[in-house]
Formats: structure tokens, sequence, C-alpha cells
């Protein structure tokens, strides 16, 4: 501001202008000053940290400390202070200080200090030549900003040539801006819950809040006041022990750190990659981790020290500790429990029991990659151990039915002896049906069904369909059905023709013709 003197009459005109909403250019043409001048009144009011009905009760002389003149920033006194920012800039991060807290500490070691009002506006001067708002002043320990970079980097097929984008996740701590960066194949919801695991895991602790910026696998509605997050990354906070709170849509200043940050991983690591060649997104992850430790070893411009030193000494202290294991991604699918007492579980086409008195109800599955767990109104039904065969049934034998605990008895053993009781071609049959099958449960139906013609078929034919059905290469239920259902194996028996031809003494050897 200007040397010359502050007409407190005008600010508190000013003050009673803005309490009731009028806007700067309103308040310029009332007042009759110039528009810059109303501005520059209003920046210098707001850093003060009080509103306009506060301000409006203050004495005129606590007013006119608001705008000291150049002149009264003694510059011995100004020095002195000026000196102390940076470290109360930091101070600023830790939970629980205010300005007010600084001040008093300030006071108690500087007989000669500056009011409180005239120390928060200086300390808004000095943030803003920094480029610092004093809005934007992080808590340590408070927050986790993540994105994707909007530029790709690459790697490249050794076989065929062919050269595939992959993605580039950035984690930020906002209060030291320790910065986290990994490249992964897509932006689904696995690979963030993977990312952030890592993220955390380089931290080596969890803040209170994950911030995502609306990002498709996070959050299923943006919204400006409440998104709605997805039930696995809410799940994934819970694990963590912190809570998701996504960024507000159409607010860019929740995004300016963390765009910033992306900004200078450009910088920093994206060019020093652009004249290399990786083949796997591993060989790219471990070159990114080597320019991330310079770039978090990197000295800053405004504070003098990097955001390796600033997190051990600002934030580490304030992070949670890590859980003892990772958070492994859960899946939510909603089944109806079959009639045979199965819930059908589509991503690896296998199948789980529920307790026999489900079926028919709709229930929610959630597997991860080890356990599927079933629930029926938040009630847990069952737990069981993944299975990657497709077509299994994987069974707790108390969840059947007694009707249905028949079927665990089914083995190969099982159907042999049941079909040597009708005749031997028929258990050599069954036992080369099972056999020829990649999941013996398929074999099992089919031979239960071979068994189950005798219903409809006197025993000694089924034998003899199942004597004619070996000749053939592919065993099934179908091909002894036929023969039974066209009367093939009514028909008279025929020597098969006789074409190997026997050793004599007029063959010639395939030594006769070298």
């Amino acid at each position: 501001m200007a040397a010359t003197q502050i007409d407190i009459m005008i600010i508190k005109q000013l003050l009673l202008l803005k309490s009731k909403n009028l806007s700067n250019r309103k308040i310029a043409s009332e007042v009759g000053i110039d528009r810059n001048t109303v501005n520059e009144y209003v920046r210098r009011l707001l850093s003060s940290g009080f509103s306009y009905h506060e301000l409006l009760k203050f004495e005129e002389k606590d007013l006119q400390d608001l705008f000291p003149s150049k002149e009264a920033l003694d510059k011995e006194r100004f020095a002195s202070l000026h000196e102390l920012f940076p470290g109360y800039v930091n101070d600023l991060k830790k939970p629980g200080c205010t300005r007010q807290h600084l001040w008093n500490r300030y006071k108690q070691e500087h007989i000669d200090h500056y009011s409180y009002s005239q120390f928060c506006q200086l300390l808004s001067d000095w943030l803003d030549t920094k480029k610092a708002s004093g809005k934007l002043i992080h808590i340590a320990g408070d927050k986790l900003y993540i994105d994707y970079a909007g530029k790709k980097l690459q790697i490249v097929d050794k076989e065929t040539g062919e050269i595939q984008d992959v993605e580039v996740f950035v984690g930020i701590l906002p209060a030291s801006n320790y910065t986290y960066v990994e490249a992964s194949f897509d932006q689904t919801r696995e690979s963030l819950v993977k990312s952030v695991g890592n993220c955390l895991s380089y931290f080596g602790g969890v803040p209170q809040a994950i911030v995502p910026d609306n990002l498709k696998s996070a959050v299923t509605k943006a919204s400006k006041y409440e998104p709605v997050v997805n039930k696995t990354f809410r799940d994934m906070g819970q694990h963590y022990g912190c809570v998701i709170n996504p960024t507000r849509a159409y607010s860019p200043q929740d995004k300016a750190l963390v765009e910033s940050a992306v900004n200078l991983v450009y910088q920093r690591i994206y060019y020093h990659l652009s004249n290399m060649t990786f083949f796997s997104l591993s060989d790219l992850n471990k070159q990114i981790h080597i320019f991330l430790e310079k770039y978090n070893d990197y000295k800053m411009q405004t504070s003098g020290i990097s955001r390796l030193r600033q997190f051990i000494e600002v934030e580490k202290e304030h992070l949670s500790a890590l859980p003892n294991e990772p958070y492994l991604i859960k899946h939510y699918n909603r089944a109806k429990v079959q009639k045979m007492g199965y819930i059908y579980l589509s991503e690896q086409k296998n199948y789980y029991s529920v307790p026999y008195r489900y079926i028919g109800k709709h229930v929610e599955v959630q597997h991860t990659i080890d356990t599927v767990e079933i629930f029926y109104n938040k009630e847990r039904l069952a737990t069981h151990v993944k299975s990657y065969r497709r077509g299994n049934y994987t069974t707790i034998q108390e969840h059947l039915a007694s009707t249905h605990r028949y079927y665990l008895s089914w083995s190969r053993e099982f159907f042999v002896k049941q079909a040597a009781a009708m005749g031997e071609n028929t258990a050599t049959y069954i036992g080369k049906l099972i056999d020829q099958q990649t999941y013996p449960e398929i074999g099992y139906k089919r031979a239960s069904g071979i068994i189950a013609l005798k219903k409809s078929y006197p025993v000694h034919r089924v034998e003899k369909a199942c004597l004619k059905a070996l000749g053939y290469h592919i065993c099934s239920f179908k091909t002894v059905e036929t023969i039974l259902k066209n009367n093939t194996d009514l028909e008279p028996d025929t020597q098969p023709i006789e074409h190997i031809i026997k050793p004599h003494a007029n063959l010639r050897s395939a030594s006769n013709y070298k």
C-alpha cells in the first residue's frame, strides 16, 4: 500500500457494503473510489482471517493496522519476521496449529512485535510472493491426492514390435509435496487399488483421507457436494483406516496441487524416459522409481529443502500405521441360489455351495483373489476358498439337504462300480468316458445318464450298445442313446476285414530301396 493515510471511514463503509454481499464494482461506484483500490482493500481485509461482520466491530486503530504504510514496515523488524516465515509455514502443516498460535509464540520471543492483524497480513503477503495461498497450507498427514497423468508412457512388445500405451498413476502428500509415481496397464478398479496400495507402502503410512479426482474407477457418480464412491473403493478405505473424499466437481482449486505435481512429473521423469525403450511394465516402473527418488530428493525453489526432507521432518510422523496385509480388492456380484444349492460365479465359471434353506433366494457374493463370501441380508452364509477350475463345484457338506448329499459320493469309482453291475462293456465304456473329460463332473453327469438308460431299455441291450460304442473314438451319452434308439445294438455282428499284411519272404524291406 502507499504511504498515504488510509481513510478508516471509507474502510468501514466498504465493510458494511461487503457484509450486504455487494460486488466490488458496485462498491467502487457507491463509494466513489477506483475499483482496483477496492479490490486491494478487500484482499487485505480477507487475508486478516476475520469475517466482514467481525471486522466492523474493530476499533479504528486495529483496522488501521491492517493497512500498514511502508514506513511502518521497519526493515530490521520485518527482516527478523521474514526469516521466521518458512518455519511457520511448516508449523501450520501440523495438526491443530493456527496463525494465532504462531503469533503468540512470536509475541513472546520478540519485544518489538507486530500486532496480530499485521502479522497475518505480512504472512499472507509473503505467501503470495511464494505463489502459495494461505488457504492451501495443508495439514500434515491429512490427505493424499491421487490422479492419472493425462499423457501416457509406452512399452514395446519384444516379439511383434507393437507399441502399447500405459497409464501413469500419481499420488502426492500435499503438506510435504512428497510424491509417488507408477505405471499401470489401465485405469480399471483393480489397477487403481493396486497403485494406491503401492503408494501407501512407499510412504510407509496412511493419511486421514484419500482424495481421487473423480476417477471413474473410484467414483460412481460425481457431485460438487456429495460424490458417490464405489463400494470397492470405500471398502479399501475402511481396510486402511481412512476416508475417501473425492475432489468436488467444477472446483478446479481442489485439483490444482495434483495437476501441478503431474506437470513436474512430466519435466523431471517423462523427459528423461523419452529416449528410453522398455519391453515390460516392471522394467518401466523400475526406471520410474530411480527418477522418482531423484525427484523427491531435489531441493524445491519455494522452501529450499527437498520433498523427502519435508516428508521426514513434517509429515511422516502424522501418518497412521499401515495394516498388516495390503488390501485385496473385492468384487461384488448378485446371484440366485440354484435348485441344487449352489451359486454360479461367472468370473471363473464355477459353483459354490450355500445352505439349502436359501435355495431360490438372491444373495450377494463378495470375492477376492483368494476367497468367496456369500451374504444374505448382510448375514454371511458361507466362506469358500476361491477355485480357478472352470466348472468346479466347491461344497461344504453341511450346506446340502440330505437328498443332495448323495451327489457328494460321485467319483469315477462310484460310476464304474454301478456300471459293472450292468456288464463289463458298460463299466469299460463309462470309465473311458469319464477319463476323456477335462472336468470329471461333466463325465459324471453323462455316466449317470447312461446308467439311467436301463430304465428305458433292458440291461443287456445297454451292455451291447456300450460294446458297439467302444468302437468310436469319442465316448458320449448321446452315442449310446442313438444306438439304442436306432436299434443298432440288435443288428448282427460282422467280422472286421483284416487289413494287416502278414510278413513273408517276397516282401522287401526299406533297405532294398537305398
